[in-house]
């Protein structure tokens, strides 16, 4: 009876986790299927493709001018990435290392920074981009989505470095190390798991981000991946073959950056205290 029940409850659990798992990948299924159909914009309640085509993408990358718009969100991605993970990872370690005047404060506005709806900050922020003359510029938007996910990571990574122990630290400096290279071989490998996690919070939050960039984006030229699919819909119909297959553009470098990192951030954890 006990065997009975065990079974019973393992196919139970298989069932829901088979359920759940359909129920997250179907949308992604739908995306990638209807921008190979032919008939995307046609294609109704089946489950099954008409066919398979290239025609979207194509209409996409050349009509559509996808591919610059795709090297602009990576260009803004990619610094965006670089300058949060090396200014947090600095200020982490001031924050968790050393004492200073106002250092709780200083953790409390950075709470604070993460409540404030991003909606609310349009307005202010376009002002201020428009006197600095950093409107329709990706250096004007790559520092707007750093100050946004600069406090997530700087709170983040002050976990991970809270968490090392000193005598660590005390033990590099026993060997002659300075603290450059207790830094570089020491610290930041211990911390490498959490700068990866925040590295990864930052690339979604730049390569997805639609509001600055819509906004502060006036040329379109300019515009990043997220803005430029908003091309294809039109006043009185829209291009979905074309939706979708831009849709499926800018799905695949946020999946080839995780699968990348996701190594580092699984085994990192683990494996960082060893080295």
């Amino acid at each position: 009876m006990r065997r009975r029940t065990s079974r019973a409850g393992r196919l139970g659990l298989g069932a829901a986790v088979a359920a759940l798992l359909a129920f997250t990948l179907f949308p992604v299924y739908w995306m990638v299927s209807s921008a190979f159909d032919p008939a995307a914009g046609r294609r109704g309640s089946d489950v099954l493709p008409s066919g398979i085509t290239l025609d979207h993408f194509g209409h996409v990358l050349d009509e559509g001018d996808f591919s610059r718009y795709l090297a602009n969100s990576a260009l803004v991605g990619l610094g965006t990435v670089l300058l949060s993970g090396a200014l947090a990872l600095f200020a982490a370690v001031a924050v968790a290392r050393f004492r200073f005047r106002l250092r709780t404060k200083v953790l409390v506005m950075i709470l604070m920074v993460q409540m404030v709806p991003l909606e609310a900050l349009v307005i202010p922020l376009f002002l201020q981009m428009r006197d600095l003359r950093l409107l329709n510029s990706l250096i004007g938007l790559t520092i707007v989505y750093l100050a946004f996910s600069l406090p997530f990571a700087v709170w983040m990574l002050r976990g991970f470095v809270a968490a090392v122990p000193r005598e660590v630290e005390e033990a590099a400096y026993l060997d002659g190390c300075g603290w450059w290279r207790m830094f570089r071989s020491v610290l930041l490998p211990l911390v490498a798991p959490g700068l990866v996690a925040t590295s990864i919070f930052a690339f979604i939050t730049a390569w997805n981000e639609f509001v600055f960039a819509f906004v502060f984006m006036q040329d379109d030229a300019m515009y990043t991946a997220a803005v430029g699919l908003h091309r294809f819909f039109g006043q009185y119909g829209t291009d979905w073959g074309a939706v979708m297959a831009g849709s499926t553009l800018i799905t695949l470098p946020v999946l080839v950056f995780f699968v990348l990192v996701q190594r580092r951030l699984a085994g990192g954890l683990a494996a960082g205290a060893l080295r």
